[in-house]
C-alpha cells in the first residue's frame, strides 16, 4: 500500500479531521508575507543602525535574505518531507519559526538580526513544504484542488491580517513586530495533537527513494513549472517593490500607498478561492495560460494608469492571475509526483517562488533604467501575456 493510499485509509473517506485541515489552514497563514513583516521597520532600523558600516543595504538584506533562505533551503526541506516525515518537519519548523521570527527583538546588532531573519527563512521553507506535502496525501481529484485554492486564499490572507497590523506596531516600536512571528506558537499545540502520519516503514510506504528516482519523463515538465512559478512571482513582486515608486509620481501620500498595494493581497485571495470552480471547468493549460495572461493584462493596465483608479484596476486583475497561478502549478506539480518524491518535487515550487521575490528588485533594475517605472509593468505585462500562449502549447501535452 503506497503513502497516498495509506493517508486514506487513515483519515477514512472524509478525509482528514477538521482540527487537522484547520491546522493546516492556520499554517499557511504564516509563510508567503513572513519577510515583508518588518517592511514597516525599516526606516527605523536604517536609523537605528545609522553608525554601522554598509547599514543602508544590510538593513534592507534583512527583508531580502529570508526570501533567499526559503528559496535555498526548500530543496532540503523536501528531502527531510520524504525522509523523516511531514508532520515532524512541519513541528521543527513551526517552533523554529517562533524562536528565529521573534528572536529579532531581542538582537542587539545588525549580524545577529541577519542570522535570526536567515533561520526564519528555513523555517518558512520547511513550514510551505510540509503543508503542501500533507495536501496531497489527503486528498486527489476535485478535492485536491479544492484544498490547495484554500491553501493560497490562506496564504493571502496572513498577508492582509499581519502586514497592518505590523505598520501599527512600528508605529509605537521598531521591534514591535517582531512578535508578530510568535503566532506560530498557536498553530504549534493543533499540529502536535491534531495531525496523524502514517508509519514510514516497509510495510507502510516508507519512503526509502534517492533523488534518482524521479522518472526521467517527466523531469522536463517539472522543471518548466518551476520556471513558470519563478517567472510569475518575479512579475507578482514588482507590486511590493516597485508600486510605491510609481504611486508617488501620481502624488499618492504613504498611507493611502499601503491600502492600494493590500488590493492585490486581497484580489488574490479571490482568485485562490475561484481556482477549485475554474479548475472542474476548464483544462489544466487552459487555466495555466489564463492565469499568466491576467497578470500581463493587470500590469499593462498598471503601467499605463494615469490615475490611482487606474492602477487599483490593473492590480485587481493581476492579483486574481496570481490567486489562480500558484494553486495550479501546486495541483499539477502534485499530479505529476510519484509519492515517494512528492516532499522533494514540491519543495522546488517553494524555491522558484521566493527566488522569484529575491531576485525580483535586481533583475527588473536594468528594464527601470530604460523605460521607467511605467514602462517596467507595461513591458514585463506584454512580456507574460505572450509567455501565457507560449505555456499553453506547451503544457496542453502535459494534460
Amino acid at each position: 500500500m503506497n503513502a497516498a493510499l495509506g493517508e486514506a485509509v487513515r483519515h477514512g473517506p472524509a478525509g482528514p479531521a477538521r482540527i487537522a485541515r484547520g491546522t493546516v489552514l492556520a499554517a499557511a497563514t504564516l509563510t508567503l508575507m513572513a519577510p515583508a513583516i518588518i517592511a514597516p521597520s525599516l526606516p527605523a532600523m536604517r536609523t537605528v543602525f545609522a553608525d554601522v558600516a554598509g547599514a543602508d543595504v544590510l538593513v534592507r538584506l534583512a527583508l531580502t535574505i529570508t526570501s533567499l533562505a526559503i528559496g535555498l533551503s526548500a530543496p532540503v526541506a523536501g528531502l527531510a518531507a520524504d525522509r523523516l516525515g511531514r508532520k515532524p518537519l512541519l513541528l521543527g519548523s513551526l517552533a523554529l519559526y517562533v524562536v528565529a521570527g521573534v528572536g529579532g527583538y531581542f538582537t542587539g546588532g545588525l549580524a545577529a538580526l541577519l542570522v535570526t531573519r536567515a533561520l526564519l527563512g528555513l523555517a518558512v521553507g520547511g513550514i510551505m513544504t510540509a503543508i503542501s506535502a500533507l495536501i496531497t496525501d489527503w486528498f486527489d481529484g476535485p478535492r485536491r484542488a479544492s484544498f490547495l485554492g484554500l491553501q493560497q486564499a490562506s496564504a493571502s490572507l496572513g498577508g492582509v491580517l499581519f502586514l497592518p497590523l505590523a505598520g501599527v506596531l512600528s508605529a509605537a516600536d521598531w521591534k514591535a513586530p517582531f512578535w508578530i512571528y510568535a503566532a506560530g506558537a498557536l498553530v504549534l499545540p493543533f499540529a502536535v495533537i491534531g495531525l496523524r502520519e502514517q508509519r514510514r516503514d516497509s510495510t507502510s510506504g516508507a519512503v526509502t527513494a534517492m533523488p534518482g528516482d524521479t522518472p526521467t519523463g517527466i523531469r522536463w515538465p517539472i522543471a518548466g513549472l518551476y520556471l513558470l512559478a519563478f517567472a510569475v512571482t518575479l512579475a507578482f513582486y514588482m507590486a511590493p517593490t516597485q508600486l510605491p515608486f510609481l504611486l508617488t509620481e501620481l502624488r499618492v501620500g504613504p498611507a493611502l500607498v499601503g491600502v492600494v498595494i493590500a488590493v492585490t493581497t486581497l484580489s488574490s485571495v479571490l482568485g485562490a478561492l475561484a481556482f477549485p470552480a475554474l479548475r472542474s471547468r476548464w483544462s489544466s493549460s487552459l487555466l495555466t495560460a489564463a492565469s499568466i495572461a491576467l497578470l500581463g493584462l493587470g500590469w499593462v493596465v498598471v503601467g499605463t494608469a494615469h490615475t490611482v483608479a487606474q492602477v487599483v484596476a490593473g492590480l485587481l486583475v493581476g492579483g486574481f492571475g496570481v490567486g489562480l497561478a500558484v494553486p495550479n502549478l501546486n495541483l499539477r506539480l502534485s499530479d505529476l509526483a510519484p509519492v515517494a518524491v512528492r516532499g522533494r518535487i514540491l519543495s522546488g515550487l517553494v524555491t522558484g517562488i521566493f527566488l522569484g521575490q529575491f531576485l525580483s528588485p535586481l533583475l527588473v533594475q536594468p528594464l527601470l533604467r530604460s523605460a521607467g517605472i511605467g514602462g517596467a509593468f507595461l513591458w514585463t505585462g506584454l512580456a507574460m501575456i505572450a509567455g501565457a500562449a507560449l505555456a499553453f502549447v506547451a503544457l496542453r501535452k502535459t494534460n
